[in-house]
């Protein structure tokens, strides 16, 4: 696992195992508040040896960012923490979060033991301030990646922890295109020094503008070949739209991009298809 220090007490934390996907924490005097988990529990353990033995700190909070196992599935580790995230999180924790759970302890042994705890704390509108020491971290949604999204925004030090709402490609097939779009133009506004992602790397300020820009003309071009692909009626024709035709690198993610990528593609041709598809007109009786 990857670590790097984004400024002072606060911390990143990168998986070397899945997706480069991101966790984070911040300290203060009081204790300290962990921004999502890891998804294997080795990775997620290192996390919190480092807060409780390297740096002498309890946790007081860990945060879901949103329901996603890869963010959530290390939170049984942290027994007695005060788990903090938007209400539909652990709605949709409690229900599609413990089917996944199933399915991964089948497919994974080293999941066996792992079990799904729910947020203790939540809101469902608006937004959620939390005190550690002198930092405020400030909780507000972010949907778009999926419509339970909150990013964390320490105050303090204009650092944003976005979650899946900035990744090295935006991803939508758990979300909603639009809202994606809202979100992201509403981060340069911010005024940030830098934004943890949450798969890749950290996006510095003089690096925020473009990024946001490139992300949004990404999404443009998969709503343009799409339109074209719906028309035509050719869902299959999708499969041939390389990601580089949306100015976006192959690299990222160990190549990973690429496929959600494609997922992107097809689950929004699926809902545009249903958008246009005609609704099902009253059968008509014949007169007697």
């Amino acid at each position: 696992m990857f670590r790097d220090r984004v400024s002072d007490d606060i911390y990143l934390f990168s998986s070397n195992r899945y997706a480069q996907v991101t966790a984070g924490v911040v300290a203060s005097a009081e204790g300290a508040a962990v921004i999502d988990t890891l998804a294997f529990p080795e990775e997620t353990l290192e996390i919190k040896n480092f807060v409780e033995n390297k740096i002498g700190q309890r946790v007081l909070y860990v945060i879901n960012t949103h329901y996603h196992a890869d963010h959530t599935m290390g939170n049984y580790l942290f027994g007695g923490v005060e788990i903090v995230a938007n209400e539909l999180c652990r709605e949709l924790m409690d229900t599609r979060g413990r089917r996944g759970l199933e399915l991964a302890r089948a497919q994974t042994p080293e999941l066996a033991r792992a079990s799904l705890v729910l947020p203790t704390m939540t809101f469902a509108q608006g937004s959620l301030n939390l005190y550690l020491g002198k930092k405020t971290l400030h909780l507000f949604p972010s949907p778009g990646h999926s419509f339970d999204h909150i990013s964390v925004l320490v105050k303090e030090d204009r650092i944003l922890f976005a979650g899946d709402s900035m990744m090295p490609v935006p991803h939508i097939v758990d979300g909603n295109i639009d809202e994606m779009e809202a979100t992201l133009r509403e981060i340069p506004r911010m005024g940030l020094e830098n934004v943890v992602q949450g798969h890749g790397e950290i996006v510095l300020r003089g690096e925020i503008d473009d990024t946001v820009k490139s992300h949004l003309r990404y999404l443009a071009c998969i709503r343009r070949k799409v339109k074209v692909a719906v028309r035509k009626r050719d869902r299959a024709g999708l499969l041939k739209v390389d990601i580089t035709d949306c100015g976006k690198s192959r690299i990222p993610l160990n190549g990973m991009v690429a496929e959600l990528h494609t997922r992107n593609l097809l689950a929004l041709y699926d809902r545009s298809a249903n958008e246009d598809r005609p609704e099902p007109q009253p059968e008509r009786r014949s007169r007697q």
